[in-house]
């Protein structure tokens, strides 16, 4: 075999990946030739906080499959946590570390193909309690990597429209219903409780509503300096049922921040917008000054 002149060989270790309509995730690993990957396992590492320890780790078998290649599939249970997943090879042979971590041998994988075409209609049907989303992505460093979340209840943004005052959002809850009393909230960020509360219109089946936020009236609170009002929705009076946060996780974009990017509007002397948090929920900046 030969290369052609100012060609370059792969010698990184890829894995495709596949997941179906519950989350199920499927692994083909197709390393370089010159790596020996029989006896190794998929690792799945949650990222830690900055200065912290690795404390979960999940482990999957290696299948051999046709081509050469070996197969992991990680089922939809138990579900995994909230949080960023690294994926690597790992040699059966070693030993966890004081965290569960394995002592050596360890390597990051790249992605491969990854076909993600059943998350792209992902809001067609209701989730069930406890909400649970999975989406492998490629991380900034090119590596392959699971993207999770986990969480009692969620109600996903289905439609946003914006104008030059204010902004109307469609959503639906899942993992609970809406009752009489329920409120869709504005909690300002590090406010010490400052929350402010509308109304929203909501369908017969208790699970859609919408809402509109008029930039005018949290334009006029502003002052100085940047304000940022996180937005949930509250499916029952306060003392029956926690709020419940709403963005957007139902498709195949792992990071809806740098991509949706809505438009800001002047208002009363202050810049309104609303973005998608690195969480992919749903928030509004308030910022003095022109656009």
């Amino acid at each position: 075999m030969t290369t052609e002149p100012g060609a370059t060989r792969d010698t990184h270790l890829r894995a495709d990946c596949t997941i179906d309509s519950d989350g199920r995730i499927a692994f083909a690993l197709r390393p370089p030739a010159a790596v020996d990957f029989q006896s190794s396992r998929l690792l799945l590492r949650l990222r830690p906080k900055k200065g912290q320890p690795e404390k979960i780790l999940h482990v999957l078998d290696l299948e051999p499959v046709d081509g050469g290649h070996l197969r992991a599939v990680l089922e939809p249970q138990p579900a995994l946590a909230e949080g960023r997943w690294d994926v690597y090879l790992v040699p059966e042979s070693a030993e966890p570390g004081e965290a569960g971590e394995p002592a050596a041998g360890r390597q990051r994988i790249r992605p491969g193909l990854r076909d993600l075409r059943t998350l792209v209609d992902g809001q067609s049907r209701d989730r069930p309690s406890p909400v649970a989303v999975r989406i492998p992505y490629a991380t900034k460093d090119g590596y392959l990597a699971v993207r999770a979340w986990l969480r009692t209840a969620h109600a996903e943004v289905e439609g946003i429209e914006v104008t030059d005052g204010a902004m109307t959002v469609r959503a639906r809850l899942h993992g609970a219903t809406l009752a009489d009393g329920a409120a869709v909230r504005l909690r300002l960020r590090g406010g010490k409780d400052v929350v402010r509360t509308l109304q929203p219109q909501d369908a017969s089946d208790g699970r859609s509503f919408s809402f509109t936020v008029d930039y005018g009236k949290l334009a006029a609170e502003q002052g100085t300096g940047t304000r940022v009002w996180d937005l949930s929705v509250q499916p029952r009076p306060a003392a029956e049922a926690p709020p419940v946060r709403i963005g957007r996780l139902f498709d195949d974009v792992a990071d809806r921040k740098e991509i949706f990017v809505y438009p800001a509007a002047a208002v009363g002397g202050a810049v309104v917008r609303p973005y998608y948090t690195v969480d992919n929920d749903l928030s509004v900046e308030v910022k003095a000054g022109p656009v």
